[in-house]
């Protein structure tokens, strides 16, 4: 009796499980199948997984003096087609891990002195400043855009990479993450680094953060992810420069108004931004999970 009434319940943990998993990844379901799609086949939702793939007429190949013969393309292949032509998407791209990468070195760059600090090291105000961290983790971005904005106009640092980065090169999440794990580092390995002569910044580099490389993989995930697909503070700074514009600012470049929207390269688009992510998340989702599991937070 025991041992039903165990498997009944792990019959339903798996069914809210599976009902969660159909949850998150039916976006990513509609996202993916509208970009093998005509856009007939969008507006009237038809086509199943993959579309009929029927020929349709390349409009960027008849205006550059092709024949509507030799214009006949797949949906699949004109959407992507599309999605890297219509728009500089590889230029975007590049902007992106441009911008992640460089959010992300400086982060760790301060996060993890700062999380050593406030670990391991006894100062007057190490409680309140980490009350301090604790209350940043609090305050929205949308709160404090403007006063960000304002400053970097003054500056004149609004389309710019500057402008980009600057104001997310401290994260209060990666400060708290990163204190959560060296919280776990045994005291007695700090003082045998401070016994062979080691000093404070030598231990950070040198010690404390080889053993840290699970919780900076998963503060890696958080931030990359974050910032990778951030379209509300970009869409605020880059007002001119095209150049500059992020992946997400590239899904702008498939909006018709009243022309109706391009929703296959849209879509299309959109794959191929989050692609990357995925794939990086799957060979790295061990490390992620250790990184969470030892930092306190499981």
């Amino acid at each position: 009796m025991t041992h039903h009434r165990f498997s009944s319940r792990q019959t339903l943990a798996h069914l809210v499980l599976i009902f969660g998993a159909v949850i998150v990844l039916l976006p990513f379901y509609v996202m993916l199948t509208t970009s093998f799609k005509s856009s007939v086949e969008i507006a009237s939702g038809t086509g199943g997984l993959f579309g009929a793939q029927e020929l349709v007429l390349d409009q960027s190949c008849v205006n550059l003096g092709g024949s509507e013969q030799d214009c006949l393309t797949r949906p699949l292949i004109d959407n992507y087609h599309q999605a890297f032509t219509a728009a500089p998407l590889w230029r975007y791209l590049l902007n992106g891990v441009i911008v992640t990468a460089s959010i992300f070195v400086l982060q760790t760059l301060i996060a993890v002195p700062a999380a050593y600090a406030l670990a391991k090291l006894r100062f007057w105000g190490r409680d309140a400043a980490f009350g301090l961290v604790l209350f940043c983790l609090l305050i929205p971005v949308h709160a404090i855009a403007l006063p960000l904005y304002l400053m970097l106009a003054k500056l004149g640092l609004t389309n710019s990479y500057a402008a980009l980065i600057l104001p997310w090169i401290v994260s209060a999440f990666g400060i708290f993450l990163m204190r959560q794990f060296f919280m776990t580092v045994p005291d007695d390995l700090i003082d045998a680094a401070r016994m062979d002569g080691m000093g404070e910044f030598a231990i950070i580099w040198r010690v404390m953060l080889p053993t840290a490389i699970p919780a900076l993989l998963a503060f890696a995930i958080f931030s990359v992810v974050a910032h990778w697909n951030d379209y509300f503070w970009p869409r605020i700074v880059l007002t001119g420069d095209r150049n500059l514009f992020t992946p997400p600012l590239g899904l702008r470049e498939f909006k018709g108004d009243l022309d109706g929207d391009f929703y296959g390269p849209m879509m299309a688009t959109a794959t191929v931004i989050v692609t990357p992510l995925v794939v990086a998340f799957l060979l790295a989702q061990r490390r992620f999970i250790d990184g969470i599991t030892l930092t306190g937070m499981k």
